[in-house]
């Protein structure tokens, strides 16, 4: 009896031009891993390793070539997985500076362990008895793009809406904000937005006042990440409550996730698993968000279903109220047939309707 761990890469193709202020996308690969026992290879355990172009730290020309150095080094070493040891495989068998690949593995084994039927965290979620509310994303463009998917977003129910700004004018943002706050108040809607760096530390605190004015909840990663002295004085000195998302990546170590946090106090973080290395990477997160009272939330890194499915049940096992940014899974013509539902600004585990991975060309 041993493990053994195989690859497959798929694109998923994107239902439109994605844009942020990092430029636009239109596709984006994902590897997927498959674990399983070499005495019954039927069951398996299936995670997704889903690095993002420039930002990920395994975001390199060699990740392919790296990823099948690290299966085949797994492959020798005639593991077994309990509850008990996943953790030391964790921390001692793969290498953190592939952060994603540490989150496949990991959501494989655990998908093994509870008998290789997706089934990550066995809680409310995976049983239906528990619906996850999730923001509606606004994905940027032009003014007329952007306010056909607030008007989308609104009729399908959310409550929550977060829009990606510092790519068009600024103007235009704010009015489409104003646009929104017209017609619903902060009680009715829930606006977040995501800058994703694009400020300038010399006009950050201004537009950081300005965007104020349409009673956000908050707004993540105002100004580039490592900038750690004007992020810190942002988040004191800030009308609207600032969250960290970008400035978590790299961060592998639990004292340095303190020391961070600490020395910046955001309002929120926000996590995403496939950028800080996995589940085990995030509870320490958590604990010492939880510690210094900062709130947090889940968010996906545009992972198919297979990652989606991860995600949404560990956020699942907190008693956390916020609503999680869970609501890429249908951003894809090709994504992974799942039993993923969104209704309402809920996410939801609808298990009637069965997981198709017959497009995923696993080579054993």
């Amino acid at each position: 009896m041993s493990l053994k761990a195989v690859f497959s890469k798929h694109t998923l193709h994107f239902k439109f031009e994605a844009g942020t202020s990092r430029g636009v996308l239109t596709e984006k690969d994902s590897y997927f891993i498959k674990i399983f026992d070499t005495e019954n290879p039927h069951v398996f355990g299936l995670g997704e390793c889903a690095p993002l172009k420039g930002l990920s730290i395994d975001d390199r020309p060699d990740f392919e070539l790296q990823l099948l150095s690290i299966c085949e080094y797994f492959n020798t070493l005639d593991l077994e997985v309990f509850s008990w040891n996943l953790s030391i495989i964790l921390d001692q068998v793969l290498d953190k500076s592939f952060p994603s690949i540490v989150f496949g593995f990991e959501t494989a084994m655990l998908d093994l362990l509870n008998g290789g039927k997706r089934v990550i965290y066995d809680n409310g979620f995976h049983q239906n008895q528990r619906n996850l509310p999730i923001n509606g994303l606004i994905w940027m463009g032009d003014k007329e793009f952007m306010l056909r998917q607030i008007d989308e977003k609104l009729a399908a129910g959310y409550t929550t809406i977060k829009m990606k700004v510092g790519a068009i004018d600024f103007e235009k943002e704010c009015e489409l904000l104003g646009y929104i706050r017209k017609h619903f108040s902060k009680d009715e809607i829930t606006l977040r937005v995501d800058a994703n760096g694009a400020f300038g530390f010399d006009t950050a605190l201004e537009k950081l006042k300005r965007l104020s004015e349409y009673e956000l909840h908050s707004i993540e990663q105002p100004i580039k990440q490592g900038n750690t002295e004007i992020m810190a004085e942002l988040c004191q000195t800030s009308p609207l409550p600032i969250a960290l998302d970008e400035e978590l990546i790299g961060m592998k170590e639990y004292p340095e996730k303190y020391k961070l946090l600490k020395k910046i106090m955001p309002q929120y973080i926000i996590l995403k698993p496939s950028l800080v290395g996995g589940f085990q990477q995030c509870r320490e997160w958590i604990e010492n968000a939880n510690r210094l009272k900062i709130g947090w939330w889940m968010t996906s890194a545009l992972e198919s279903n297979v990652g989606l499915n991860a995600i949404t049940q560990f956020a699942a096992e907190f008693a956390n109220p916020l609503p999680q940014g869970l609501g890429t899974g249908q951003l894809y013509h090709n994504n992974i047939p799942s039993p993923l539902v969104i209704e309402k600004g809920f996410m939801t585990y609808q298990a009637e309707k069965p997981w198709d991975l017959s497009i995923l060309n696993f080579l054993v």
